[in-house]
C-alpha cells in the first residue's frame, strides 16, 4: 500500500512542477502590452546674431595698380561701414584672390591660344554683430557704394540664434510632455492604465522660417534666411500598459 500511495504522491507532484513550469513559460513568451506615441514640441524665436557678406573687386592690366584700387576701396567701405556706426574692429576683411583674365583666340572656328588682358582681384568682408536690426538695415543701404564707383556685391544676411541649446531642452520637455498626455488618451480610450515609461528617443529637430512655405526635411533643416524662426522636435515614447 505503502508503494502505492508514494507512486501517487510522485505523480501529483510532477503534474504540478509541469503546470508551473508551463504557466511560467506562457507568461514569459506573452509580450509585453506597449504603447508607442510621437510628441511634438515648438517655439516661435527671434534671430540674436546676424552674420553678413561683401565682396568688392578691381581690374587692370598692372597688378599694382589693380592691389592698390582695391585697397583704396577697402578704406572707402570701412569708413562707410564705420560711419554708420559699425566697430572697426568687427569687420573682418578676408584674403585678396587674384586671377588673370585671358581672351580666348580662334582661327577658322579652332582654338588657337589666349591672350592676356590683366588681373581680376577681389576680397570679401565679414560682418558678425548682436545688432541685428542695425546691421539689416546698412546691408539694404550699402549699393549707396555703388555711387562711388565701387565693384560691391553685397549678399543676403543670415541669421542664427545663441540661445539654441537652452531652446531645445525646452522644446524635448515640451514634446515629452505632448507625448505622454497622447499616451494616456490613447490608454483610456482602450480601457487600459498607462504603465511604465520604457524607452524615449529624440527625432529631427528642425528651423524653419515663420509664415513661409518652407518644408519640413527628413534630415532636417537649419534655416538661416528669415530672422523670424519656429524650431521644432520631436520625441518618441514607449509606455508600458496595464
Amino acid at each position: 500500500m505503502k508503494k502505492y500511495t508514494s507512486a501517487f504522491i510522485f505523480g501529483i507532484a510532477i503534474m504540478a512542477s509541469a503546470y508551473l513550469l508551463g504557466n511560467a513559460y506562457v507568461k514569459r513568451a506573452e509580450a509585453p502590452r506597449t504603447i508607442s506615441v510621437t510628441g511634438l514640441g515648438n517655439e516661435d524665436f527671434t534671430s540674436d546674431l546676424i552674420v553678413w557678406d561683401g565682396t568688392f573687386s578691381s581690374f587692370s592690366s598692372d597688378l599694382k595698380t589693380a592691389f592698390d584700387k582695391l585697397n583704396e576701396d577697402k578704406n572707402t567701405i570701412a569708413d562707410y561701414l564705420v560711419s554708420k556706426g559699425i566697430k572697426r574692429d568687427d569687420i573682418i576683411f578676408n584674403s585678396v584672390n587674384t586671377s588673370e583674365r585671358r581672351e580666348s583666340n580662334y582661327l577658322n572656328g579652332s582654338y588657337v591660344g589666349s591672350t592676356f588682358r590683366g588681373y581680376d582681384l577681389s576680397q570679401s568682408f565679414t560682418i558678425e554683430s548682436k545688432n541685428v536690426n542695425d546691421i539689416e538695415k546698412i546691408s539694404r543701404e550699402v549699393t549707396e557704394l555703388l555711387n562711388k564707383g565701387l565693384q560691391l556685391t553685397s549678399q543676403p544676411p543670415r541669421y542664427y540664434y545663441t540661445k539654441l541649446a537652452d531652446l531645445k531642452i525646452e522644446m524635448i520637455s515640451k514634446a515629452t510632455e505632448d507625448a505622454r498626455v497622447r499616451a494616456e488618451k490613447i490608454a483610456k480610450n482602450g480601457g487600459s492604465n498607462l504603465g511604465k515609461l520604457k524607452s524615449a528617443s529624440m527625432g529631427v529637430f528642425q528651423i524653419t522660417g515663420q509664415n513661409t512655405s518652407e518644408e519640413y526635411s527628413w534630415g532636417g533643416t537649419y534655416n538661416t534666411i528669415d530672422k523670424n524662426k519656429t524650431a521644432s522636435i520631436t520625441m518618441r515614447l514607449v509606455y508600458e500598459i496595464d
